[in-house]
C-alpha cells in the first residue's frame, strides 16, 4: 500500500503534463485556423494593403488578356464586375488561368484583372467596347490589353470616366482605332493601322504585327502595370478574389 501511495504523485504529474500538452496542441490548431480564416476574410474587405513595396522585375508567364484598374479597393472592383461564386484566391492560383476572373491585390495603385471571363475584341468588338465603358463609368480609369503571340491578335485600350481616350484592336484586320495615338505608342514604335489599311509594303505584315504584340507589355508598363513586373513573393501569400462574371462574353 505504501508503494501504491508513492505512485500517486507521479501519476498526477503525468496527467497534468498530458493536459498541458493537449491544451497547447489545441491552442496551436485554433491559432492556425484563425490565421487562415483571417486571410480568407481579408479578400472581402475594402482595405487591401497595397503590395507595391514588394515589386521587383521578374520573368513570369504573362496573361494573354488583362485589365488594369486605377484603384486600391478590390471590393469596389468586385462589386462593379458583379462577380458570382466569389472566393479567396492567391496570385499563383489566379495566374493559372483556370478562374473565369481573378482580381489581384493592388500593386502600385493598380488592380489587375485576369481570366477567360474577359471579353475578346476578336469575338465582338462592340461587346468589348460596352463592357469597358460601363466598367469605367463605375470605377474611373480602366485599361485593357491583349497580346496573343500565336494568333498575333493584340489590343490596347484606355478608358476614363466612361469615355474612350485611346482604343486599338487588331485581329487579322483593324477592329478598333479610336482616339489619337499616345506618346508612349510613338516612343515604342507601335504601329496602328487605320480601318481597311494594309501593312507597309517595305515590311512583311507578320513582322509589324509580331512587333506590336511584343511591345504591348511595354505600353502596359508605361500606362499602368505590366503583369510580369509583379514580384513572385506575392504569389502564394497574398490573396485576391476569384469569381465568375454574371455572363460570359
Amino acid at each position: 500500500m505504501a508503494n501504491v501511495g508513492s505512485l500517486i504523485p507521479a501519476l498526477l504529474l503525468v496527467l497534468f503534463m498530458g493536459a498541458v500538452l493537449g491544451g497547447t496542441a489545441i491552442t496551436v490548431l485554433v491559432l492556425s485556423w484563425k490565421r487562415k480564416r483571417l486571410a480568407a476574410e481579408q479578400v472581402f474587405t475594402s482595405g487591401f494593403k497595397d503590395a507595391s513595396p514588394l515589386l521587383t522585375p521578374v520573368l513570369l508567364k504573362r496573361p494573354t488578356t488583362w485589365l488594369a484598374v486605377r484603384s486600391r479597393n478590390v471590393h469596389a472592383v468586385q462589386m462593379a464586375l458583379g462577380l458570382n461564386n466569389v472566393q479567396p484566391c492567391t496570385w499563383l492560383e489566379g495566374l493559372t488561368g483556370e478562374e473565369k476572373l481573378f482580381i489581384a491585390p493592388p500593386v502600385k495603385g493598380w488592380v489587375l484583372i485576369i481570366g477567360s471571363g474577359l471579353p475578346d475584341p476578336a469575338d465582338d468588338v462592340d461587346i468589348c467596347f460596352r463592357f469597358l465603358t460601363s466598367l469605367s463609368g463605375k470605377l474611373g480609369h480602366v485599361q485593357f490589353f491583349k497580346a496573343n503571340r500565336v494568333l498575333g491578335h493584340h489590343a490596347w485600350v484606355r478608358v476614363e470616366g466612361g469615355r474612350v481616350v485611346r482604343g486599338y484592336a487588331w485581329a487579322g484586320k483593324t477592329l478598333w482605332n479610336q482616339g489619337p495615338e499616345t506618346r508612349a505608342e510613338t516612343e515604342f514604335g507601335l504601329k496602328s493601322f487605320q480601318y481597311f489599311e494594309s501593312a507597309d509594303e517595305t515590311f512583311e505584315p507578320s513582322d509589324l504585327i509580331s512587333a506590336n504584340v511584343e511591345k504591348v507589355s511595354l505600353l502596359a508598363g508605361r500606362w499602368s502595370l505590366d503583369p510580369a513586373s509583379v514580384d513572385e513573393h506575392l504569389f502564394e501569400h497574398v490573396y485576391g478574389i476569384a469569381g465568375e462574371p454574371p455572363r460570359l462574353y
